[in-house]
């Protein structure tokens, strides 16, 4: 299963968060999904603002490019991000991974 997937001017990215994480970072893959730990909690928007805040640090492109599309109020979420190619993102993904 694939995480990234392209789109007309960027790609798709399908995410798993885990809230309430004692550091926040990519730690994988899990269920054909980008699995992201976060230090903040599920509330009042604050997991999502920091998932788009760390989305936007991995993959090198400022924050309004990052776009929450599906699952504001689920873990299981979809991003958009502006100005990337799969090719690109594969590649900043892996070296965040590091």
């Amino acid at each position: 299963m694939e995480v990234i997937h392209p789109t007309d001017g960027g790609v798709l990215l399908d995410v798993r968060v885990v809230p309430r994480a004692g550091r926040s970072g990519i730690a994988g893959t899990r269920d054909g999904a980008l699995l992201v730990r976060l230090n903040a909690p599920p509330v009042d928007g604050a997991a999502n603002e920091e998932l788009i805040d760390a989305m936007a640090k991995v993959f090198g492109v400022p924050k309004r490019a990052v776009t929450l599309v599906a699952g504001a109020r689920s873990r299981t979420k979809r991003l958009r991000i502006s100005g990337l190619t799969v090719a690109l993102a594969q590649e900043r993904m892996g070296l965040a991974r590091r």
